[in-house]
């Protein structure tokens, strides 16, 4: 039973993958392709956490709560530097 919703969540992350992808790639503006990269980055960080869950170990535990905070810091410095920007 856990091997089918482990199938389900790596599918329905790949999904999501590839609609981040789209969106970075026709994105009108940077806020969007930023936001979708924002995104992409958690679920790289889901898949990971997936895998940890599949194998029952925590060796990837450093780089999500590094790559969750990562995204964050970067995606309020990009909007604060476009609303600067947007300001000046």
């Amino acid at each position: 039973m856990m091997d089918i919703v482990i199938w389900i969540c790596g599918i329905m992350l790949c999904l999501g993958a590839v609609a981040c992808l789209v969106r970075v790639a026709k994105g009108p503006s940077i806020l969007d392709r930023v936001l979708a990269l924002d995104v992409m980055l958690l679920i790289i960080s889901a898949a990971l956490c997936l895998e940890m869950v599949l194998h029952k170990h925590t060796d990837y535990l450093l780089f999500v709560v590094a790559a969750c905070m990562l995204g964050f810091i970067g995606s309020v410095t990009v909007s604060r530097f476009v609303s600067d920007q947007r300001n000046a």
